[in-house]
């Protein structure tokens, strides 16, 4: 009878903090960070030095002229659905990131462990569709005649989007399995 109830009582005590856990949450850090910058990133889609394309806004260069035109890119609803995707994905990977640093803080950290990993994996989701359909909606819509490439800002949501992967299976990895090891 003792060993259950000093179960139950380190159950409700919470699980100790295994550095699996704590690189989950530096994982989720650099995800929301990695979120941010795509999201504030200029350049998406560039092309030589005349074009670039952001999430807000395509700007381009004409020939017979120095300064640059900006149109917003909110017009096209391709474009509005990529960044609520990508806006809907980061907002799922702040808020766990805020509820796995509160269970870290506060001491109950497994009953935290499944609802982190589940906001992670739905950040993931929306984030694959946002990355998946820009591309092909891109090249379907625009027709640049020049050669362009998708540029960091895209890049930054792809890593934004594999650091919330990899949050995710952290927090899905059952810490009591590895107690003995720490």
């Amino acid at each position: 009878m003792s060993s259950a109830a000093s179960e139950t009582e380190e159950a409700s005590r919470g699980s100790p903090l295994t550095p699996l856990k704590l690189v989950g949450l530096v994982c989720v850090f650099l995800a929301l960070c990695l979120d941010v910058g795509a999201v504030m990133s200029p350049a998406w889609v560039t092309a030589d030095d005349q074009y670039y394309l952001s999430l807000w806004e395509a700007c381009w260069k004409p020939a017979s002229n120095d300064n640059w035109q900006c149109t917003s890119t909110l017009d096209s609803d391709w474009q509005v659905a990529t960044l609520a995707l990508l806006l809907g994905g980061g907002a799922l990977v702040l808020m766990s990131f805020l509820v796995a640093l509160v269970a870290v803080c506060i001491g109950t950290r497994r009953r935290f462990y499944t609802p982190v990993a589940v906001m992670l994996f739905a950040a993931v989701v929306l984030q694959a569709c946002c990355l998946v359909l820009y591309p092909i909606k891109f090249i379907e819509s625009i027709s640049l005649k020049i050669y362009h490439e998708f540029n960091w800002g895209y890049g930054l949501a792809w890593g934004g989007t594999i650091f919330s992967f990899g949050g995710g299976v952290l927090y899905c990895l059952n810490p009591k399995n590895y107690e003995d090891y720490y």
